[in-house]
């Protein structure tokens, strides 16, 4: 299995991990056809329906931010190799599950087989809460049953669902994606997120874990797996890092901690990475010289990492996005092996 590299792009960025404005549709465009023309295998777009309270706080104008499945669709016809993958689709927040079935079949589609999915319960339950103010629901479980309710709809010829989440009856859903299996991954740090994908997901997606204990939650997927009769070497392990580079590490740093990126991981230590108050962002992730991110991607490569499925650029500029992703292209991508 070749070692993969994604960008993680800003459909709904703006306000958490880039500055309002950032993610005009022409940036979009421009994005996209760079990392097709440096020859990144997928942009990875995120899932946002409503501000959150924090960037509520620290800008007077609301972010925007564009869904992404529609967004893939309006840049596939201006690409031609560059797949595209969701990292995540919030589910939970999603409540029609045919509907959804049928938008990722459809772009599947529309792109020519270049559309891969992720699913996660997202960073804020705040979000969730706006959307659905009375609902009771464990997250997590609703995942779960939504990954098999969408396997379902894209391999039966009729389907039928009776969860406790999802119902739907005798729905023949065509046309079924292009992809004769359309790769799903399930996002989280949560070891929950482990099991699940162990039993039906085709890779997983943490984001922003130290090494260790990668490594370590890296080697019970592996035992979950061979427990649930799967093969370990068919799942694509595919952890997010924020990425910064500069020639020097201390000009790394200083520039990262000027970033809007650099906010967003500090307002994640309440929640996706409230287990690691106590650690710097910018020695987990990779950030520094050219030599310290070649070396510590080169760990993650040798601690079981088979794809940098979202590498999420600290920029506070679109040409500052770009020079950095020409940079990790050109530099780093080569040496790491």
């Amino acid at each position: 299995m070749s070692l993969l590299f994604s960008i993680g792009f800003p459909t709904g960025m703006e306000g958490l991990t880039y500055p309002i404005p950032f993610s005009d549709p022409q940036n979009l465009v421009e994005i996209a056809k760079r990392a097709e023309a440096l020859d990144y295998h997928s942009i990875w777009g995120n899932d946002h329906m409503t501000t959150q309270h924090y960037v509520r706080a620290e800008f007077p104008v609301p972010p925007r931010f564009w869904e992404p499945l529609v967004t893939y669709a309006f840049l596939a016809a201006q690409t031609t190799k560059l797949r595209f993958g969701t990292g995540v689709l919030v589910l939970p927040m999603r409540r029609d599950i045919v509907v959804t079935a049928k938008q990722i079949a459809t772009l599947d589609h529309l792109s020519n087989g270049r559309l891969e999915i992720g699913v996660g319960v997202g960073a804020y339950r705040e979000e969730f809460e706006a959307l659905n103010p009375d609902a009771h629901v464990h997250r997590g479980d609703m995942v779960e049953e939504g990954v098999k309710a969408l396997q379902l709809l894209f391999t039966q010829r009729s389907a039928t669902f009776n969860g406790k989440y999802y119902k739907f009856k005798d729905v023949e859903l065509f046309p079924k994606p292009k992809q004769k299996r359309l790769p799903i991954y399930i996002g989280g740090n949560n070891p929950n997120q482990l099991r699940r994908t162990a039993a039906c997901a085709d890779g997983w997606v943490p984001a922003g874990l130290p090494i260790e204990t990668l490594k370590r939650m890296i080697g019970e997927l592996r035992e979950m797996s061979n427990a649930a009769g799967r093969k370990f070497s068919d799942l694509q392990i595919a952890p997010q890092y924020v990425v910064h580079l500069a020639r020097t590490q201390e000009q790394a740093i200083t520039r990262y901690r000027q970033s809007q990126m650099f906010k967003h991981f500090e307002s994640l230590k309440k929640s996706t990475l409230k287990g690691q108050r106590e650690l710097k962002s910018e020695d987990i992730n990779l950030i520094g010289s050219i030599e310290t991110v070649i070396e510590r991607a080169n760990a993650f490569r040798e601690a079981g990492v088979t794809h940098f499925l979202g590498l999420f650029f600290a920029a506070n500029s679109v040409p500052e996005l770009l020079d950095q992703m020409q940079m990790f292209a050109e530099e780093v991508r080569p040496k790491i092996k």
